[in-house]
């Protein structure tokens, strides 16, 4: 089944994801967790609804009683899972992926992840021997409505103080709209003078502005005249089930995820010195620079959400940040959640009095980085060997913490193969007051090793 990934569960609608996996997904996750109850949550795809039921009907079959929370995020199943007194969670998602696949994101007890490595690969091999039989007892499903308690836990983020704001909010028709709602009727209700602009803001299953992934250069340009039509001060994108946001600025330019980590972390240690700040290998240079000036402790982890959960959760870390929008609070579970981080950001924003922009151009100045490339190779090991050849004259520094970390002093990359879709991703930093070479240089350079191979 090649649906399972290393940390959930995608596949292609019909052929792999369907209502007869769903039911025996229901039965797996019972026998193996033996939970009484778990939440569960779906995203807005037209699929989600018809694979919920089938998942719940599956695990009623196993005795396990049932939260159905309807239209939900995939943090919402994640809050529901730590926050009240259940044993688990599922979110049926196929977060950014093609409008035809869907997929499903487990969460065991306490919210703790379920990977390859923690029970995906037991729960396939259960579904594969198909053998499943009725619990003497059925077990019951209740709606259940965890908005008003997730969003007053969103609010508990916001400083008291927040001078007037206006923010431009974006969906992408995906499933982020309710909780926007709830936090402007919130936002109301304190007196706090945020206002929303809200675009492709309506749940749509058939997504008419395209599947909400702003990691897409093309998905971006919404947002970005928004905030420049309507004067914004901060832009926000979600993908489909909103456990990443994507921020912009004033200027309605895109940040990058690896800047808005060392701002997230600035903003924990400024208030809490010496605390342990999760990050990941991919890029480095602007997150470590910021740890070491707020006496914080750097702690390095595979990517991935299971692999930076587990390690948030190892060293009681208050804070978790990856390039690619996730982003994980102790608070929080040590899950990752999209709606927190635009949140503390805006309380940056306010107690600073300096625009975004200010904010994260020191950053961006020092430490260049590429932005993840992505190739379509034969061989990924073989590629990944063909620079690890080339280069060994230079004598790098190697880090096979996740894929493989080159570092020159000057200039670093990182090269690896996705865990979720058939690609070698490519991120490269620069130390722009040591490095001889400008970005473009070592971009063009990597670009030319790698499609050789090719």
């Amino acid at each position: 089944m090649s649906c399972f990934k290393a940390y959930d569960i995608r596949g292609q609608l019909d052929t792999e994801i369907t209502p007869k996996f769903a039911y025996a997904l229901g039965h797996a996750y019972a026998a193996l967790f033996k939970p009484r109850c778990i939440a569960v949550g779906a995203d807005i795809r037209l699929s989600s609804p018809m694979l919920k039921t089938a998942l719940i009907h599956g695990l009623n079959d196993a005795g396990v009683d049932v939260l159905d929370l309807g239209l939900a995020g995939t943090e919402e199943v994640y809050f529901a899972a730590f926050a009240l007194d259940i044993d688990g969670g599922i979110e049926i998602t196929a977060s950014h992926n093609p409008i035809e696949y869907n997929g499903m994101k487990l969460v065991a007890k306490g919210a703790r992840p379920i990977g390859i490595d923690s029970g995906l690969k037991q729960i396939q091999a259960l579904i594969e021997q198909g053998e499943f039989s009725c619990a003497e007892h059925q077990g019951k499903t209740t709606r259940y409505n965890i908005l008003p308690a997730y969003t007053a836990h969103l609010m508990s983020y916001l400083d008291p103080q927040i001078r007037p704001l206006k923010i431009v909010t974006n969906p992408g028709h995906g499933a982020a709209g309710h909780v926007v709602d709830a936090l402007e009727q919130a936002f109301k209700a304190a007196h706090i003078p945020i206002e929303l602009i809200k675009i492709q803001h309506e749940p749509n299953g058939h997504f008419p502005t395209g599947i909400p992934n702003p990691m897409l250069i093309e998905n971006r340009q919404a947002t970005a005249e928004a905030v420049l039509q309507h004067q914004a001060d901060l832009g926000v994108a979600w993908d489909g089930d909103f456990d990443r946001c994507f921020l912009f600025d004033e200027n309605g330019q895109f940040i990058e995820g690896y800047y808005l980590v060392g701002l997230l972390a600035e903003a924990f240690l400024q208030k809490q010195p010496e605390q342990k700040i999760v990050h990941e290998p991919r890029l480095i240079w602007n997150t470590l620079d910021i740890i070491q000036h707020y006496q914080g402790i750097a702690i390095q982890s595979k990517s991935g959400h299971a692999y930076m959960k587990q390690v948030m959760r190892e060293e009681n870390a208050v804070y978790g940040g990856e390039m690619s929008a996730h982003h994980y609070f102790r608070d929080f579970g040590y899950c990752d959640s999209g709606m927190i981080p635009w949140l503390l950001v805006v309380n940056l924003l306010s107690a600073k009095q300096r625009p975004l922009s200010e904010l994260t151009q020191a950053m961006q100045q020092r430490f260049p980085c590429s932005g993840e490339i992505n190739f379509t190779v034969k061989d990924a090991a073989h590629t990944i060997a063909t620079l690890k050849h080339h280069f060994a004259e230079d004598q790098p520094e190697l880090d096979s913490t996740d894929g493989l970390s080159f570092d020159f002093k000057t200039w670093r990359f990182n090269i690896r193969a996705s865990n979720t879709e058939p690609l070698l991703r490519l991120n490269i930093e620069i130390n722009q007051e040591k490095a001889t070479q400008p970005l473009d240089y070592y971009v063009q350079l990597l670009s030319g090793l790698i499609d050789s191979t090719a």
